[in-house]
């Protein structure tokens, strides 16, 4: 089941630029003439040197792994909005590994012969990643390629912060604070050590960020558990300890494990345009390549 891991990227993200002061119209403002320069880059992209049309690029299948509680398909749906926002001229689609309608091999059945990318809603490396969403895709009639998991990524580590702050944390603290401070980043685990080692290297960034230390705990499978996760801190004198919630969506586990927060607990990772800008950041790696690594792992299977 284990895979030579990937090489991160986080390098490659460029600094975020500070956000221009002077309120909600400015920030109004730029946000419409971002929509405007992304509309028009996305219609001249169609448009060869020559004058003549080039072909529609291959379609995003967004690959959410699947909830019974209705929270999480309103959540997706919502993040594939503010994709097809970005690239109104790209087609975005939806299919789930299990549990919500479309299933995945439904939406690639619709696709028919089309090429198609698809970015799961995953935050790390595993059994979905690896061997679920590659068969899948082998047994469609649509030429897939698999763009890697979410995560790690800087964009991941700008949304959970982000969640943070609105749950009620402070980036500035009394040197005091600071030293009695620190986070739990609650993750759904897996078996598959290539997860363990995806969201260790989140909660490393996430720490670097919040300059508090940054503990990995898991709502099954592996270990920690949150509750354990917060007793250990508690132990070394960390008793401000907040939760973040290190899932796509609302879900049982993101409720569970938001309950064993001591303090402030921030909510899942949801439809933030940083979740977009991310999703279309895998589309573009795996669209700039012949083959995605998942697909090379699955080619002797074939």
């Amino acid at each position: 089941m284990t895979a030579s891991p990937p090489p991160h990227d986080e390098s490659q993200q460029p600094p975020q630029s500070p956000r221009p002061p002077g309120g909600a119209h400015l920030d109004s403002s730029a946000h419409i003439m971002d929509r405007i320069t992304s509309r028009l880059g996305s219609r001249l992209s169609l448009v060869a040197l020559d004058g003549s049309r080039r072909p529609a690029p291959p379609a995003l299948v967004l690959v959410g792994h699947g909830s019974r509680d209705p929270r999480a398909l309103s959540t997706v749906g919502a993040l594939a909005e503010r994709v097809r926002a970005l690239r109104p001229d790209l087609a975005v689609h939806l299919g789930h590994i299990e549990l919500n309608a479309p299933l995945l091999p439904d939406t690639l059945a619709g696709l028919g012969t089309a090429e198609a990318v698809l970015v799961p809603l995953l935050l790390s490396r595993g059994y979905h990643v690896k061997h679920d969403i590659p068969e899948m895709a082998a047994a469609a009639s649509a030429r897939t390629r698999v763009a890697t998991p979410l995560g790690p990524h800087p964009l991941l580590v700008e949304t959970l912060h982000a969640r943070l702050v609105e749950a009620g944390w402070r980036d500035r603290m009394t040197a005091e604070q600071r030293r009695s401070s620190a986070v739990v980043l609650a993750a759904a685990g897996s078996r598959d050590p290539d997860s363990d080692i995806d969201t260790h290297r989140t909660a490393q960034l996430l720490a670097e960020r919040l300059g508090v230390p940054v503990v990995p705990a898991y709502a099954t499978t592996a270990a920690p558990s949150v509750p354990a996760a917060v007793r250990a801190l508690a132990a070394r004198g960390r008793h401000r300890v907040a939760v973040a919630s290190y899932f796509t969506a609302p879900g049982r586990f993101a409720t569970e494990c938001a309950e064993a927060a001591p303090w402030i607990a921030a909510a899942p990772l949801g439809a933030h345009p940083a979740m977009a800008d991310l999703i279309l950041h895998r589309y573009d790696q795996a669209t700039a390549t012949q083959e995605s690594p998942a697909a090379r792992e699955l080619a002797p299977a074939i």
